[in-house]
This record gives structure tokens, sequence and C-alpha cells, in this order.
């Protein structure tokens, strides 16, 4: 296993215990992606707010917590003064996850804006009963994204499908075709502070053909000055905010356009600025992170994506 790809905090992972459908529980939305993909979407009794793919396939699945806040009330300003004064972006409804009897809960300890707390998962677990497994995705690279879809596989009792799963997707990474001049691509996971994307997707740009800025593989990152951006001098810019839908992104994306050098850094001048679906393809660890891959081969190629993959962004007039 790649190591801190993922760990059981609690139970033992032993399926053949299990008769029947296991009753799952996914806390994190990248979870949900995995299940589905695995084909055990029929187990799904709970889930967050934000779990929204496949659609047409979760949305009857119980909730099991919610935002403190409207994020669409807040800019980003404010919502990361909220994460970082300490408020609680999201409650767990423990009861209703007590009556949902969940045999296994995948939450994560990656980071607390993207998902309800470790800390609230492991409290509510230790009232329950039924003493569920609970196995906690925490994965930094593409390799531990992977893993995770094996670790869940195991888990799950269907290991020969995640296997072969997992050998799909690195055959799409391995056919990833290759721009004949490798651009120099800054990717943003946030906006206001500016926030370079860290973790898997520095390699989802490398695996497209491009060199990423400003975000080393694994990395956590931390926020940067404006100016980093502009002495990094980017060939492509893309836009993908943790959470954000394509359309709050462009919503939001006039405002760098204001920032000083904005006009000279080579993406501007060559179009190459891309507003991203984030919370698809980019900022959560589940297996359509590779079709994320694929978009980024396709801008880096001259082509263009899908408008609901991608879409260029040019300062309104």
């Amino acid at each position: 296993m790649i190591e801190g790809a993922s760990r059981v905090i609690q139970g033992s992972t032993r399926p053949g215990d299990y008769r029947g459908p296991m009753r799952i529980v996914s806390l994190l939305p990248a979870a949900t992606d995995l299940v589905a993909v695995l084909g055990e979407l029929p187990g799904l009794v709970g889930r967050t707010h934000e779990c929204d793919w496949p659609p047409g396939h979760v949305e009857h699945v119980p909730v099991v917590t919610r935002a403190e806040f409207d994020p669409d009330a807040l800019s980003s300003r404010e919502i990361s003064e909220a994460t970082h004064r300490g408020s609680g972006l999201y409650t767990l409804d423990s009861a209703r996850l007590a009556g949902l009897a969940p045999d296994v809960v995948f939450t994560q300890d990656l980071c607390e804006v993207c998902a309800v707390s470790y800390r609230q998962v492991s409290e509510a677990v230790r009232t329950l009963d039924t003493g569920p497994l609970v196995v906690s995705l925490e994965p930094a690279t593409l390799d531990g994204v992977l893993d995770c879809l094996r670790q869940v596989g195991d888990v799950l009792g269907v290991p020969d499908r995640a296997a072969a799963e997992i050998a799909t997707l690195r055959t799409r990474l391995a056919a990833l075709p290759r721009p004949g001049t490798r651009p120099r691509v800054v990717a943003l996971e946030w906006l206001d502070p500016i926030w370079p994307a860290g973790h898997w997707v520095p390699e989802q740009i490398a695996s497209a053909g491009g060199e990423p800025l400003l975000a080393s593989p694994g990395e956590h990152t931390r926020p940067v000055p404006w100016d980093a951006v502009v002495e990094a001098r980017p060939d492509v810019l893309l836009l993908m905010p943790c959470g954000f839908a394509p359309g709050r992104t462009l919503a939001e994306a006039p405002s760098l356009a204001d920032r000083p050098g904005w006009a000279d850094l080579p993406a501007v001048r060559a179009g190459q600025v891309w507003v991203l679906d984030g919370p698809a393809y980019f900022n959560r660890p589940g297996p359509r992170v590779v079709r994320g891959a694929e978009i980024l081969a396709e801008i880096f190629g001259g082509g263009n994506p899908p408008p609901s993959e991608a879409r260029r962004f040019t300062v309104p007039r």
C-alpha cells in the first residue's frame, strides 16, 4: 500500500465477516465516487450533502452532513477567514448516522475544508453500538488515489473489480498524448488568497505533458502572494477552486484581472486561462482525476474540451 493513502482507524478489515451487501456511509465525496466505480452503490445508505456523482444515482441516499454556512453567500476571502478562525465548515448528524447502522464508514483526515472533520467522525462513531469499520482515505499522490481504490475494493469484498479498474485507469494515464513543447503551468485551487493546487494536481499536469509550477507532487501547499504567479510567468493558468462549480469560479475570476501584472502573463496574452470543474476532476481524490489529466492533455495540445469540463476565461468587456 502507498504510505499515507489510507488507514483503518476503527474495526478490522474482514469482508468475509459480513453477510449480504455491506451498509456503507460515505463522509467524503471522493469515497462515494470510488464506491460507484466499484459497482457498490446499492450498499450506500448515507452520504454527505456534497456527494453528487454519478448524477441520478445518489440523490435518494440519506444525507448525514450539512454546511454551517451558505458558501454562495460568502466570498472566497470570507470562506478562507472562517476556516482560519477555526470555524467548523461542516456538521455531522450523529443521530442519523447511528440510525443508518453502517457496517463501514469512509472518511478522511486530509483537509477539514474538503469534508467533515476526522474528530467529528471519531467522536460520533465511538458512541455507536454497531462498531462499524472506519476507513480514513488520505491520498496525496496519483498512486495514492489508485491505492485507495484498491483498499476500498478490499474492504467491500470486490478486490478483482478494483484491480481491473486500477489497470484501466493506469492504461488511460499511460496513453495521454504529450505536446511538442511542455507548457509551464500554474494551477490555483483558491483565488483569494492565492493558493496553488498541490497533492496529485502537479502529477495530473505532468502526466498531460505540462511543467507544474508553484507546487510539487504530493505537497500540501500554502497560500502564496500574487507576485509568485506573476514571477512564474505561466504559459497556462488553470483555475480550479476547491468545491466551486465552474459558474462560481467564472463569477470570481474577473477579480484576478484587477491584480498587477495580469495582462502581462503569457497565459493571458495567449488566451490560455482556463476555468475547470475542480470538484469533478481535480479537488477530489477519486477515479475522475484521470479524466482531469485527459482534459489537461487536450488543453496543452491545443484542443478544446467540452464546455462542461473546461472553459476559456477572458476578461469581460
